[in-house]
This record gives structure tokens, C-alpha cells and sequence, in this order.
């Protein structure tokens, strides 16, 4: 089994790939979307963040009817603050005089920096 995910932090959309799933299993997407919800409840959130990051799953492809097909599956998780985004995550235009240099507390910022060169944090 493999899983994928794509998407950065304050980007348009989560992408998550499952594949290597059998075919005739019955999904639950309300227990997924319960997981969700609890995410959201987690330690550290905030108001701001409970209020905002209502996210909602949505099941592209890969199942039917609340089964899978054997195919892999695909979630998407919009994230709708994007608009408050747009112009400093946007993957074809440059956020000129937005860069991030310093890392936050409790985020990878540092680590993917240092990992992947970039100097604007938010990569």
C-alpha cells in the first residue's frame, strides 16, 4: 500500500493519494470526515484556526457508491481561507518582499528549508 499526499500548508487544496487498495471495501466518509473534525479540535488550534480550517473531504475517484474499485483513491481537501492566500502561495506568480526567513515555532519551516535550500520559508 502506498499513500501520497501534495499540497503546501496555505495552498489551494490537499491531495491525497491512497493506492494498493482491494476492490469491495465499503468506505465511511463520514468517520473520515469525523477525523477531520477532530483534527480541527486539536491541541495548540486556536480560535482563529477552529473557526477557519473547516475542512471537508471529498472522494474523487476510487470508489463508487461507498465502495472501492480496486483503483486508486483520491481525496481532495480544499482549503477555503485560499482567497487570504492567493497572492503570497500562488505556484505561478512570485510574492515579491513576502518571503519567510524565520522559522515558526511547532512548524517544519526549518527543517524543510534546510532540507530542500530554500531560503523563503514557506516552500
Amino acid at each position: 500500500m502506498r499513500f501520497l499526499t501534495a499540497g503546501e500548508s496555505h495552498g489551494p487544496l490537499l491531495t491525497g493519494i491512497l493506492e494498493g487498495m482491494p476492490a469491495g471495501l465499503v468506505i465511511d466518509i463520514d468517520r473520515i470526515q469525523s477525523d477531520l473534525d477532530r483534527r480541527r479540535k486539536g491541541h495548540g488550534r486556536g480560535a482563529r484556526t477552529t473557526k477557519i480550517e473547516s475542512d471537508t473531504v471529498e472522494i474523487v475517484s476510487g470508489v463508487r457508491g461507498g465502495v472501492t474499485l480496486g483503483s486508486p483513491i483520491t481525496l481532495l481537501i480544499e482549503n477555503k481561507d485560499w482567497k487570504n492566500w492567493k497572492s503570497v502561495m500562488n505556484p505561478t506568480g512570485k510574492a515579491a518582499g513576502r518571503e519567510v526567513y524565520r522559522p515558526r515555532p511547532g512548524h517544519a519551516d526549518l527543517a524543510g528549508g534546510l532540507k530542500y535550500g530554500f531560503s523563503d520559508l514557506r516552500n
